[in-house]
């Protein structure tokens, strides 16, 4: 048996040793965290900060019609327009833990350089100008108030290369970035002998701000926006000392590692800001916007929008997805030995769309139902039987169908472990309204792994999918390999 260390040092070997992602983080399986900053005001999308320094992007022209040309009226003079002033973390919380969510997350910084608390490196920051609110340390105690793990968001490492549009010119103008007393905010131009690498003065400044964040505010997660930082002669120390960092600051508040890190495998995506360092056993993978095509032994996150067309902040133009199309992915993602993570955009204001509260109330009532088939499960193998996915707990299968099956009858297979599993008895969640026996108990045939389950011929309409029979077996589901 590995002792996990009591001191982690900043380097692979003691981060590989002794990282483990904490049973909490393993059994919660869904959480929720905002988009929202100084770009919600737009009513676009999170890039639009670089979007609009783009001569002839749409965000550009939309920029000028809305605001003023770039020259005159930059990302920096949006500032003060933002003022949050219907922020109520308390009352967003209960719409987040009606919604069946067991931990939030807070973007503490985008990619826009605009940190959210009180940060004692930056001056740009929501206490010193646009809300004058510490929103970080007021979401973290509305989340503790509401008795939900907490957590913050960071899009900082790569934030020099990607707010470089601000110095882009146009016949109107040069843009503001070009003028150096604003360089704090929208980063010096970049050494182009360098190539992608940082400066050391941005590495730095990232490693204070991120030390500041952990030391002040103790986020039980903290979520990279890309793999470890920094490429080039850093050679990731800068990144690997705040991992150390953070986990050596949990077991100091916990006793033991109590949080959960959260990286970015980059290496073949996110076009000119790709690179850093992955290594899987240093932090727990996230895969963003997509789910995996296999189960992970190690649990991981998945974190995905409500808005379609990539749009994390608030857009009101852009369409939701569907609860279905959802909950078919938070499904996908939990039979895989996953957590959830939905992301919602509250508006400039701090409240959320009526069309934004609505989903989540029905994903609330949907987990109402199906949660124990959800919250604390782990996988089944095999992970997939079509488009059926499974979970486990004790000994109970957990089946999930994404449509009601032709005719009302189910053909599952193949239901078998390493020791053959005997049906004793088929449920379906949620039933016991609709079925006529006015239980939830269906019949149902096993011929060795196949599992034969009859259903009402018409998908009873109380029930949204996806749904979820359960099947109580004479042993424990659970593969031995997954702990």
């Amino acid at each position: 048996m590995m002792i996990p260390p009591t001191v982690f040092e900043p380097n692979l070997q003691s981060l590989g040793f002794g990282y483990r992602a904490p049973g909490w983080f393993r059994d919660a399986k869904f959480g929720i965290y905002a988009h929202w900053g100084v770009y919600s005001l737009a009513g676009q999308q999170e890039w639009y900060p670089r979007n609009m320094y783009i001569p002839g992007h749409a965000a550009n022209l939309y920029h000028i019609e809305r605001f003023g040309h770039p020259s005159t009226f930059g990302y920096k003079d949006m500032v003060p327009l933002w003022r949050a002033e219907h922020f109520d973390p308390d009352a967003m919380l209960d719409i987040v833990k009606r919604a069946g969510a067991r931990y939030f997350c807070t973007c503490a910084v985008h990619h826009d350089n605009f940190d959210l608390w009180n940060s004692r490196h930056h001056k740009w920051n929501a206490v010193n100008m646009g809300p004058k609110k510490d929103l970080v340390g007021l979401f973290r105690n509305a989340t503790s108030r509401a008795g939900l793990r907490w957590g913050v968001t960071t899009h900082l490492a790569r934030s020099d290369h990607w707010f470089q549009t601000n110095k882009n010119s146009d016949d109107g103008g040069a843009y503001d970035g070009n003028d150096p007393a604003y360089w704090d905010f929208y980063f010096p131009p970049l050494d182009p002998a360098r190539g992608n690498q940082s400066s050391k003065a941005h590495q730095d400044h990232w490693k204070a701000r991120l030390i500041d964040l952990i030391d002040n505010y103790g986020p039980d997660l903290l979520y990279f926006d890309g793999a470890v930082p920094f490429t080039g002669e850093d050679n990731f120390q800068t990144g690997l000392d705040v991992l150390a960092h953070y986990y050596n600051r949990s077991i100091e508040r916990h006793g033991e590692l109590d949080s959960v890190l959260f990286i970015k495998n980059t290496s073949d995506w996110h076009g000119p800001f790709a690179g850093g360092l992955f290594i899987e056993t240093i932090a727990t993978l996230d895969s963003e916007h997509r789910s995996l095509p296999d189960i992970r032994y190690q649990p991981w996150q998945c974190d995905f929008p409500v808005l379609q067309d990539a749009c994390w902040s608030y857009n009101p133009s852009a369409e939701l997805y569907s609860v279905t199309e959802i909950l078919s992915l938070m499904t996908d993602v939990v039979s895989k030995n996953g957590c959830f993570l939905l992301n919602i955009p509250p508006k400039p204001d701090g409240t959320l769309e009526q069309r934004v509260i609505d989903l989540l109330a029905e994903i609330g009532r949907w987990m109402d139902v199906n949660g124990d088939a959800i919250y604390d499960t782990r996988p089944f193998c095999p992970v997939a039987c079509g488009e059926t996915r499974f979970t486990t707990k004790g000994n109970v299968l957990n089946i999930i169908i994404r449509q009601w099956p032709a005719g009302g009858r189910a053909v599952i297979e193949p239901i078998q472990t390493a020791a053959p599993l005997k049906v004793e008895k088929v449920a379906l969640l949620g039933a016991s309204a609709t079925l006529a026996t006015g239980g939830s108990e269906l019949t149902f045939r096993q011929d060795g792994g196949t599992l034969t389950i009859d259903l009402p011929a018409q998908e009873p309409e109380a029930l949204t999918a996806p749904y979820i029979l359960q099947a109580h077996c004479d042993q424990p589901t659970q593969p031995s390999w997954i702990k």
